[in-house]
């Protein structure tokens, strides 16, 4: 039987109500093998979803001493990536899914990446700015709450910094380019692969509007 959400169930749900069901999975990158858990009520329960195996691949290794983060982490497999190919980085991950935050912590821990801070969006200093952000946007929260959640992120950019975002081409990542640069940023499509466009996205500058 198909592993279901009841219809009002979402991965960025605070609270799932999706029975837990938990289960281990080993996820396989050209550099790396992370043993993931993840559970019912979290993106991509069968480990790595097409995106983000997209994103990870294609996206530049972090420079040393980076502030990085994980926008939607989900079970954790991009902040736990982005640690191990950068340790002196900084990385945080964030998600609204108090499960999915559970499932980032134990397998940050089973995967040697202890330092990743794992955090609600409200709990993440206000003072950070992020030298590079990862996300595989929740496209189904609707068109306008998922604009303001990227104007809020790509505005904490530090100087310089690049977001990469991930989006399949069906479910409109070319008009969300298009919305962003309508806002300032400049948009870099990195490349396209199964579906998926991978984007780059940085600020303009202090002479861009992103209101």
């Amino acid at each position: 039987m198909a592993d279901r959400h009841p219809p009002t169930e979402h991965y960025f749900s605070t609270e799932p109500a999706v029975a837990t069901r938990p289960r281990t999975v080993t996820v396989s990158l050209p550099d790396q093998r992370i043993q993931l858990r993840t559970d019912r009520g979290v993106f991509s329960l069968g480990g790595l979803d097409p995106g983000t195996a997209v994103l990870l691949q294609g996206v530049p290794a972090p420079e040393a001493g980076a502030t990085l983060l994980d926008l939607g982490c989900g079970h954790g497999v991009v902040a736990i990536a982005m640690a191990r190919r950068c340790p002196g980085a900084r990385v945080v991950a964030v998600d609204v899914n108090r499960r999915a935050l559970e499932l980032t912590r134990a397998n940050a821990t089973a995967n040697g990446a202890e330092r990743i801070e794992v955090c609600r969006p409200d709990e993440v200093d206000p003072a950070i700015r992020f030298d590079a952000i990862y996300t595989n946007p929740p496209i189904r929260v609707g068109r306008q709450q998922l604009q303001e959640l990227l104007t809020m992120w790509l505005g904490r950019l530090a100087a310089g910094g690049h977001a990469y975002l991930v989006v399949q081409r069906h479910l409109g990542s070319d008009s969300l380019a298009e919305r962003l640069r309508n806002q300032g940023f400049e948009v870099l499509r990195m490349g396209s692969k199964r579906g998926y466009r991978l984007l780059d996205v940085r600020d303009a500058g202090p002479a861009s509007h992103h209101g």
